[in-house]
């Protein structure tokens, strides 16, 4: 359920947004309204809104001044409603990266309209932050082409076995495999990956095989034991131990939360 906070001076036009617009069909709560734009500022230091509807022109602070002083405290998505069209009110608003400047009077269709599709921006980035903190730090900077990069001796030999991860990683490859195809020991590469990218070959393997995996399960067309196999894990127990290594929760609970 998305919050929302109202800021407007004039009592109709803020009345007639908290109670003639269906929020509850569209998800959404108005959890506060302001007459003005320091009532408003507090509202939303307090009630951290997703989206705030404010109009520009108020008496104590205006609205452009009320969303710069709160979005040092709070983020959220704001959205401007004034009957002033000076490009110099439209110009400070883009500044402040509102979602939307809206002229009085508003068609109730419009603010619905604008509402979903911030509703819809919203969803798309909590879920994309959601896969960001569950991976683990260490995770997060497995940049495989930044890796490619470092080995600077020795024929590239760590640049290839990256390479054969990144093509092979849902067949059983190892350490060893991959020496044997490049005519090098397992102790060198295995030595050298390590210098190299200072991480062991084990660790890039199964943090690439996490990435992909969680990929798939965003996607919602697998079981958990099917991208077990697709990623190269085999074992669907090995798969769980190293899938809650890397994100500190389980498939099946990452699966739950993500919905």
């Amino acid at each position: 359920m998305l919050k929302i906070i109202i800021v407007e001076d004039e009592d109709i036009i803020r009345k007639g947004l908290v109670y003639t617009i269906d929020w509850l069909s569209m998800g959404c709560v108005v959890v506060g309204e302001a007459a003005d734009g320091e009532e408003g500022l507090q509202k939303i230091i307090e009630l951290e809104p997703d989206i705030v509807i404010t109009d520009i022109k108020m008496l104590k602070m205006d609205g452009i001044e009320m969303i710069r002083q709160a979005m040092e405290q709070v983020e959220f998505k704001s959205l401007f409603l004034t009957s002033y069209a000076e490009f110099e009110y439209a110009k400070r608003a883009i500044q402040l990266k509102a979602y939307e400047y809206l002229l009085k009077p508003v068609n109730e269709e419009k603010i619905i309209e604008t509402i979903q599709a911030i509703q819809s921006d919203l969803n798309k980035h909590r879920k994309e932050e959601f896969v960001s903190e569950n991976m683990s730090s260490a995770s997060r900077r497995l940049d495989f082409n930044y890796y490619m990069q470092l080995d600077k001796s020795e024929s590239g030999y760590v640049a290839k076995a990256i390479q054969k991860i990144q093509e092979s990683y849902a067949d059983r490859i190892s350490v060893e495999s991959i020496s044997d195809e490049l005519g090098v020991s397992s102790s060198f590469l295995s030595r050298k990956f390590k210098e190299v990218t200072k991480h062991s070959f084990l660790y890039l393997l199964n943090g690439y095989r996490v990435q992909q995996a969680i990929k798939l399960l965003n996607s919602g067309k697998y079981r958990i034991y099917e991208i077990s196999d697709m990623t190269g894990f085999g074992d669907y127990k090995h798969f769980c131990n190293v899938f809650k290594k890397y994100t500190s929760m389980s498939p099946t609970g990452f699966v739950k939360k993500r919905k």
